[in-house]
């Protein structure tokens, strides 16, 4: 597919106007999502971060997470950062009793594993295939605590060798679905939305 592909953005909370700029850099025709109709002409879909529970219960409320859920089980390329992340996962640790998720990927992750928005931070990690370190940024950010043998880890994090977030996966793909724990969206580095654009034109 040389064409550019049509990636929405889940437009119901969260950071979606960065991701729609990055994915425009990105090549792709890039629109806002809050309505089933909406998802079925899309190639791929960006689930942005922002909060997850408060993003689980919108979903809900906007009718979305059946059809999201099928979509995604019939293949739709989806790349999810931060909250994003969670949505996609199949199993969250230390959730409210009723959050839902998405699924999709097969992993587990812990909710604000970096600790509280005071304890976000930056850190230069190795990211699979790409030729130099990217920027991360992590807000409140999951990590990874388990992924299924399907799913390849792309990054961890490098820390201090010896604090407790030392070596915690914060991105991987399973298929073509996409998904990190930090914000590509925010430091006008694009590798990842670059990345996720040549996943949709593959399964294209």
């Amino acid at each position: 597919m040389t064409a550019r592909p049509s990636i929405g953005v889940l437009a119901v909370q969260g950071d979606v106007r960065e991701h729609l700029r990055a994915l425009e850099g990105a090549g792709a025709v890039v629109r806002t999502v809050r309505r089933p109709a909406e998802l079925e002409a899309l190639d791929g879909l960006v689930i942005p971060g922002g909060e997850s529970t408060t993003m689980d219960k919108l979903v809900r409320a906007f009718e979305l997470y059946a059809p999201l859920r099928q979509r995604i089980a019939d293949g739709l390329p989806v790349y999810g950062s931060c909250a994003g992340m969670i949505m996609l996962a199949d199993r969250i640790t230390d959730a409210p009793g009723d959050q839902q998720t998405l699924g999709g990927l097969d992993i587990t992750v812990r909710r604000n594993a970096f600790g509280r928005q005071v304890d976000s931070f930056e850190e230069d990690i190795d990211f699979a295939g790409l030729d130099a370190p990217m920027h991360a940024v992590f807000i409140r950010a999951p990590w990874v605590e388990q992924a299924g043998p399907s799913v390849q880890v792309l990054a961890r994090v490098a820390g201090d060798g010896t604090g407790p977030a030392a070596g915690r996966i914060v991105a991987v793909r399973q298929g073509a679905l996409l998904a990190t724990s930090f914000h590509p969206e925010v430091t006008g580095d694009t590798r990842v939305h670059e990345l996720f654009v040549e996943i949709v034109r593959e399964r294209a």
